[in-house]
């Protein structure tokens, strides 16, 4: 006789317990044995029942688990399962998903294991477990030359598996609701009030704000401030150190000083650039009958010896046959033509910064990476294990952002420049432009000249995030892959890449892309790339929403009129009538909290309670992990001390799991 001593944990979520009864079986090497759970573990607790079976099982292979129900399904949300044999060895049995019907749910021994490696049970599971997931997690088209989305046409569609849990949804839905709230009293408050001074910006400037909120308010017409939002704003993506004048600047006549400053800065490795080029041609929105425009600037900018970043000329469109020779604004200008013509750089970044940086480079491929995980990885797989905690609500988030924010009718359409279909438009530019290096801060940092510059606190903070996440995936990588055949050999990792870089990512082979990997360290470097874009990289162009882009003349969601040709005409009515209206601004505001609050039950970098790995060597490599990202915070928080502006968008603790809003 054998007895097996077996603990059932049941997630904490609200209704994750059920009152259905559930059958357990357990499935060893030699037998099999049956045991009925009564009652069934409730909410957030661990259940732990002894079961004599006639013999000993041998090796514990599999957890049978059946739910049995008269009228209700009630579903539960299964953690795991731990049994501890004769023996007196413990093996796990991890689940954290929802088990529901009476189909009976089939865990695997918690051991990663890769394909080949397994006895016929285990490769009989992976198989017919792949299957299985392939038809439940498929691809769609959701718009023409945009990656792959997952088959689900509003976010009731998605798997079960995928979807928020009750917590998160019912905060999800209260933020909905208090946003709306804020807009409707917002615009009561404001209604007949005239809109025509930048202090009447004031009068809806309350709600959710923070300290570098104010300070924006206070200061955003600096040109320092101007500047430094390229280095460690909301959107640090753009900047790049010159290697040669723009061949897109026009210098009109008269500006040979400048051309000789520019030069100067130039050879002295001290002149950079943002070009938002991809703007160009893009037409602009139509709100409430209204025309909104767009630009397509060139900011020229100097670093000054002690690490300021000011701008030097801005060209605010790219030559044209109708204007050869467009308006380059400068410093000297006016001060109302030089604010507007930074409103409308600061415009355009936020154009870029949430449908390419955030939107294209976080959001939908995390998603890419998430969808393929689940369709080409089976739970056995430790790539699997490894990047399951963080593609945790990604799916779901994106769901709502087709359905509210990017749809016919959303919010871009109805605040922003470039909605109306121009936003679709930038998104398949977007696309096209991706490149692999371009998502990994090592080579991308050194192809815009930003490595080594000391107050450059992203770039920084993105490699030494990179580094440490790099330490975790190799250490993990190193324990069941050997030799780089081996890597070469697994059909299934070969599946996963070939379908997010050719399927996923609609063939991004020739941007850089692998479509399978022959090393080791290729294979590190490329789950390097997806922990940082689902973790590191969206947190640090997701947190500074609240922060940079609240005081709404700092980032105009849109412009009202055309850009300004003659410097001279410009006055703070034309300042005025070109910022947002009322509307725009309110929706601006309250959708820039709701997208970059911190999430009541947000997990922080490497700090997940799931536990996919059973045995000690990866819980080593995950604390090793935990060890290395607290020794990282102490640096940051002991570096801003020091700063005028503190950077905190990539301190461990305020970076999520995963992307989740």
């Amino acid at each position: 006789m054998g007895r097996y001593r077996v603990r059932v944990a049941t997630g904490a979520a609200l209704f994750s317990g059920s009152h259905n009864r559930v059958r357990l079986r357990l499935v060893g090497a030699r037998g099999a044995a049956e045991l009925e759970l009564r009652p069934r573990p409730a909410r957030g607790e661990e259940e732990e029942q002894v079961l004599d079976a006639p013999e000993d099982l041998g090796p514990l292979r599999f957890v049978e688990l059946r739910k049995l129900h008269w009228l209700l399904d009630d579903a539960w949300f299964c953690e795991r399962v731990a049994v501890r044999g004769p023996d007196g060895a413990e093996a796990a049995f991890p689940c954290y998903r929802w088990v529901r019907g009476e189909r009976a749910l089939r865990l695997p021994e918690g051991t990663a294991r890769l394909a080949g490696d397994s006895v016929d049970v285990f490769q009989q599971h992976r198989e017919q477990e792949l299957e299985e997931r392939q038809q439940t997690y498929g691809w769609t088209t959701w718009r023409e030359g945009l990656p792959l989305t997952i088959a689900a046409d509003r976010k009731e569609d998605l798997p079960l598996n995928l979807r928020f849990h009750e917590e998160k949804k019912q905060d999800f839905e209260w933020a909905l609701n208090v946003v709306t709230l804020e807009v409707a009293l917002k615009l009561v408050y404001t209604f007949p009030r005239p809109w025509n001074r930048l202090e009447d910006y004031d009068q809806i400037f309350w709600g959710q704000k923070s300290a570098l909120t104010e300070r924006v308010h206070r200061c955003w017409k600096e040109d320092e401030i101007f500047g430094y939002q390229f280095l460690n704003g909301a959107n640090p993506m753009l900047l790049r150190r010159a290697t040669s004048l723009p061949r897109r600047l026009v210098l009109p006549a008269g500006t040979e000083e400048l051309q000789a400053q520019l030069e100067k800065e130039l050879q002295n490795g001290a002149l950079f650039e943002v070009d938002f080029v991809l703007l160009d041609g893009i037409k602009g929105n139509v709100i409430h009958g209204e025309q909104q425009h767009l630009a397509a600037p060139l900011v020229l900018l100097r670093m000054e010896p002690g690490g300021k970043l000011l701008p030097m000329a801005i060209q605010l469109q790219p030559p044209s046959s109708s204007s050869p020779t467009p308006a380059l604004f400068l410093p000297s200008d006016p001060p109302p033509a030089w604010l507007l013509a930074k409103c409308w750089v600061r415009s355009a970044d936020f154009q870029l910064h949430e449908l390419q940086y955030h939107l294209m480079n976080t959001h939908l491929l995390g998603e890419v990476i998430a969808v393929a995980t689940m369709r080409c990885l089976p739970g056995l797989h430790p790539v699997f294990k490894l990047l399951a905690p963080h593609i945790r609500y990604n799916v779901e988030i994106n769901a709502r952002a087709r359905s509210s924010l990017i749809s016919y009718g959303g919010i871009f359409d109805r605040a922003g420049s470039i909605g109306g279909g121009g936003h679709i438009e930038l998104l398949r530019r977007a696309l096209a432009q991706l490149t692999y290096r371009s998502l990994c801060p090592p080579d991308d940092l050194a192809d815009r000249g930003l490595l080594g510059i000391p107050n450059a606190l992203y770039a920084h903070d993105a490699l030494r995030i990179w580094e440490i996440i790099a330490r975790y995936v190799e250490g993990i990588v190193r324990l069941f892959y050997q030799r780089d055949d081996v890597v070469q050999g697994d059909p299934e990792l070969q599946a996963w890449c070939w379908e997010i870089t050719e399927v996923g990512l609609c063939q991004a082979q020739d941007r850089g892309f692998p479509a399978s990997f022959q090393s080791r360290d290729q294979l590190c470097y490329f789950l390097t790339m997806c922990i940082f874009t689902c973790t590191a990289q969206h947190s640090a162009i997701n947190q500074g929403q609240l922060d940079w882009h609240t005081w709404i003349p700092n980032s105009p969601c849109s412009m009202r009129m055309a850009p300004p040709i003659i410097k001279e005409a410009v006055t703070m009515d034309t300042v005025m009538r070109s910022l947002p209206d009322i509307w725009q601004t309110c929706l601006q505001m309250a959708g820039t909290w709701l997208l970059s609050r911190r999430q009541p039950d947000m997990v922080p970098l490497g700090h997940h309670k799931e536990e996919y790995f059973s045995g000690p060597e990866p819980k080593a490599v995950l604390r090793r992990f935990q060890t290395d990202l607290e020794g990282l915070e102490r640096e940051i928080v002991a570096r801003n001390k020091q700063l005028d502006i503190p950077y905190e968008y990539m301190k461990p603790s305020h970076i999520e799991n995963s992307v989740t809003i």
